[in-house]
This record gives structure tokens, sequence and C-alpha cells, in this order.
């Protein structure tokens, strides 16, 4: 039997790892030889932010956490990479999987090459081009050092030929974040304030920001949220939003007609809510995935994204931070005058099962 390390660090892997682990799970049943230990960093460590997510996507328990917590870039790295080489010290794998681009994905490929161990980087290839993301500086580390490349789109296959990777060690299998989508959408279910804020389907809009462009200076938050109420015409707004930050919130921006903070929610009701969106306006990468698989209108505060297909192909379109950019986009939306998009190539439900039959080869 060969053993893949499955990284884990934070909730946007969650739901790319699951597919994966349910593959394996798959292949082990009919006498593959790949067996799998998932090792949770422990970087998103509260509840609201990982328990859930295992519990409703079906992620077993991890075999090891490393328990990280929070920290700055340079403490949680430091943490991973000194937890993760003891963990391989004391028992060796055949290959560190990681996915993503947040800071575990980085850190355990590090330690993983120094000790001889082959990486495959799940999201291989995406890139930004701004520098100002921390996670753009771990795409670009991850995969300098990068053994395989599972990857989500012919766009990030040209980014990985130009920083010189063969081909042979390229895979396009499509997107494990929407294997989860297509897998949960039946079992998507609304949020307990879903009657109590008066939600109806087609009738709101759900709103999630964390880029520092756009969080860090409260003028600037305060001018997109008032933007964002001003163009949405008196429906509800909902804003998942750690408690802490909707405390500092209210006080900033006060009651703002038709925005309603919300605790961050679980995938099966974070979803359900994009769903039945109106529209959504985000300056998350992932989210625009799921809007585009969804037919879901999605303005992203962002002046560039490592997602294009979903701009090109996709419902998705890039706003900026500019909050007057933000009226004309909205009143498109509100007329229903949104572009009707369709899913990228390969985003079908099976990206997993295409990584893991990759992996049996590459391992033998």
């Amino acid at each position: 039997m060969k053993t893949i390390d499955i990284i884990a660090g934070a909730r946007p892997n969650f739901m790319k790892i699951a597919p994966i682990i349910s593959a394996l799970q798959a292949a082990q049943a009919q006498g593959g030889l790949l067996q799998y230990r998932l090792i949770h960093t422990g970087q998103h460590y509260d509840k609201a932010m990982s328990g859930g997510f295992f519990e409703q996507l079906g992620i077993p328990e991890p075999d090891i956490n490393l328990e990280v917590g929070s920290g700055t870039q340079a403490e949680q790295t430091a943490a991973i990479m000194v937890r993760y080489e003891k963990a391989l010290l004391e028992q060796r794998s055949d290959l560190c999987l990681v996915v993503g681009d947040v800071t575990s994905t980085m850190a355990c490929s590090i330690v993983a090459r120094k000790l001889g161990v082959p990486v495959a980087h799940v999201e291989g290839g995406i890139r930004s081009g701004d520098w100002s993301m921390p996670e753009e500086i771990n795409r670009v580390v991850t995969d300098s050092i990068t053994n395989w490349f599972f990857t989500t789109s012919a766009t990030a296959n040209d980014n990985l030929r130009r920083a010189g990777v063969a081909d042979e060690r390229i895979f396009f299998v499509g997107n494990t974040m929407i294997d989860t989508l297509l897998k949960q959408m039946p079992r998507l279910q609304p949020p307990d304030f879903w009657v109590a804020l008066d939600l109806r389907p087609g009738q709101y809009f759900v709103v999630t920001l964390h880029r520092p462009a756009n969080v860090d200076g409260e003028q600037q938050l305060l001018r997109l949220l008032q933007a964002i109420a001003d163009g949405t015409g008196g429906l509800p707004v909902v804003f998942p939003v750690h408690p802490r930050t909707a405390k500092s919130l209210k006080e900033l921006a006060g009651q703002i007609p038709g925005l309603h903070y919300v605790d961050p929610q679980g995938y099966l009701e974070f979803n359900y809510l994009v769903k039945h969106a109106k529209g959504v306006i985000t300056d998350s990468g992932g989210i625009t995935e799921e809007t585009t698989v969804m037919g879901v209108p999605c303005l992203t505060l962002r002046d560039n994204t490592e997602r294009p297909e979903t701009v090109t192909v996709g419902t998705n379109a890039l706003i900026g931070t500019d909050p007057a950019k933000l009226a004309p986009a909205l009143a498109r939306v509100m007329a229903g005058d949104w572009k009707k998009g369709a899913v990228p190539e390969k985003w079908d439900g099976r990206a997993a099962e295409r990584i893991v039959a990759a992996l049996q080869r590459l391992l033998g």
C-alpha cells in the first residue's frame, strides 16, 4: 500500500478534499493500493469555521491534527512546518497532496520536498498576478516545487507551461469544489434565520467580504456597504460575518437599511443562500466558482481574479474596489439583465475520480 497525506488547513480546503477522500475510499473498496492519512493543520480551529464542515461533508476525523491555531503569517507557517516535519519523521508517507492556496498548502509542500516526499497540488497553476495577496505567494511557491499538478482550467495549464512545467506533469481534471457542490445540492437547507428575515427566492442578496482592500479601512468598508444598500432596492442583504467583526460593523455603520449581519454559515446553509439569491457580492475566489455552476449573478469586488473562467464563461464580473462601480452593475442585476453564463469544461462532478485514477498510475 502507498500512503498519501491529504493536507487540510482552512475552511476553503474542506470542500476540496471531501470528494478526494470519497474517491480514495471507493478505489480501496475495489482493491486499490492507495491509502490516505488526513492531516488537519488547525488553522481554522473553531467549530463555525471547521468542525461543522467536516460533519456536513462527511469528512472523517483527521488522523493527525497539528493544532496550529491563529497567529501571523510567519507564526502559522513556522508552526505548520515544524509539526508536519515531526509527523513525517515519525511516519513517512509516499505523497503529500495539497489543495488550494492557503498557508498550509505552501508550508507542507516545502517540508515534504525537503524530506524527499513528492508533492501533488490540486488546483495548481491558478494565478491572479496580484502579489499583494498572500494566496498568490502561496500558489507560486507551491507550484515551483510541485511534482504533479491537478488543474481546474485550460488557463491554469497554460500558466504552468509558461513556467516551464512539462505536459506529462499536468493533469487537467476539473474542479473538486464543484464535485462537492453537485453532490450536496439535494441536501442544501435554509439557514435558521430564513423565516425571521422573510427571505424569498430571488428576492435578496448575499455579501461576503474579507480582503484587506475592502475591509481594513473603515471608510472604504462603510462606502461599500452603503453602495450595496443603495443599489439593492430595499431587498434584504445577508452578510455572513464573524461575530466579533459584526459587532464592530454595527458600531461603524449603524443600521444600514436592509443589511443583516449573520454568523458564518455551514456549507449546506450558505450554498442554499447562494443558490436562491438574486445576486452575490463577494471578494472571494471560490464563491465565484459556485455561483457560476448555480447560474447566479456574481459581482466580485476585486480588480483581478485567479479564476478567469468564471468571468469569461460563467456568471461572474470583476467590479473592482471602487464603490461607485457597484451602482451600474447592481442596476443590471435588478433589471434581470445579467449574463446567463455556462459551466466550464470538466466541472462535472468527476474531478476527484480523475485525480485518484492518475495517482494510482503515478504511484504504481
